[in-house]
């Protein structure tokens, strides 16, 4: 499915595709150029996430990108006939289907009428920042947009680094995945060390941000199962393997910890390596209790460099 970003130019409609990553702004090198003083020289991009999932990013522009008359302070899931106003320039972004996206969707349909749905095995990590509408109340929207905006980026690279996938930004969370083919534990600890270094970015964004009143900080959520990858071209992970990960991510505010594991990821690394405390919780939507280990960040430094250490004999 591609998409483009229509709008109009001297009396003439222009139509420019949209790519892994379209820049817009002042700046002369920008992929669409908006002559407007409103409009700052880097002010913001479409990215593209997965096959068919595109957001608005403000780059923590002067007078703000919006949507639909609405100001994106964190990146927006785009749909088509979306107005993105910028200044006094708006554009329109579409959607179209191509013929392969058409034989993509009959071809699913027959699947589905047979029974037989797209099934993955999955590592699921969630990340939020807490405490995020409060922070959203008392800080400046600039200042609000460009630390989600260095935030997103960062943690973005952190996930596709170690391998995984950037399924979904949702508000102040994003949900990542790894998938694999047959039981693997390296896909929970590449989840752990992404999330280590989820974590050193929230932490340097402390840093750099004076504005802020409270320290930021993030809850994890982690779990191994199946999960269906969606509808035609759609790879969106759906099924409980998820739905457990948003809960685990829930559960660290309750249990006053950094990281929630379900007994399908920790249950892959070695006994002897895993720290922090095993118990059962009872999670929204799940009938029998789980299996989970709690852990805070300088737990999972301790697994992971002990699971760098030879044997001893």
């Amino acid at each position: 499915m591609s998409a483009v970003i229509r709008y109009q130019n001297k009396g003439t409609e222009k139509r420019v595709p949209c790519k892994a990553v379209l820049t817009l702004g002042r700046d002369k090198n920008s992929d669409i150029v908006i002559i407007d003083l409103l409009a700052s020289r880097n002010h913001a991009m479409i990215r593209r996430l997965g096959s068919n999932d595109y957001y608005l990013i403000d780059s923590g522009s002067s007078n703000g990108s919006f949507v639909n008359s609405h100001r994106v302070t964190i990146p927006r899931l785009l749909k088509t006939g979306d107005r993105i106003q910028i200044g006094g320039s708006e554009l329109i972004f579409e959607q179209e289907y191509t013929e392969e996206d058409t034989m993509d969707t009959i071809s699913m349909e027959e699947t589905i009428i047979s029974d037989r749905p797209v099934i993955r095995q999955i590592t699921v990590l969630v990340a939020d920042i807490r405490g995020f509408t409060s922070l959203s109340e008392s800080v400046n929207i600039r200042t609000l947009t460009r630390m989600m905006t260095s935030w997103f980026h960062k943690v973005t690279d952190v996930i596709t680094e170690h391998g995984g996938i950037v399924d979904k930004f949702i508000g102040d969370c994003v949900f990542a995945r790894w998938e694999f083919d047959s039981q693997d534990e390296q896909s929970v600890v590449r989840a752990l060390q992404a999330a280590l270094l989820i974590n050193e970015v929230t932490e340097e964004l402390n840093k750099s941000s004076v504005e802020i009143p409270e320290k930021l900080h993030v809850g994890v959520g982690i779990n191994t199962g199946v999960a269906s990858m969606g509808i035609g071209q759609d790879a969106t992970a759906l099924g409980d393997a998820v739905n457990i990960a948003f809960r685990l991510e829930s559960a660290t505010k309750v249990l006053g910890t950094d990281i929630v594991m379900s007994e399908s990821s920790y249950s892959t690394l070695p006994e002897e390596c895993l720290a922090g405390e095993k118990q059962h919780i009872r999670v929204k939507g799940k009938r029998d209790v789980l299996r989970i280990c709690s852990m805070h960040f300088d737990d999972v430094k301790k697994v992971l460099t002990k699971m760098k250490q030879p044997a001893s004999h």
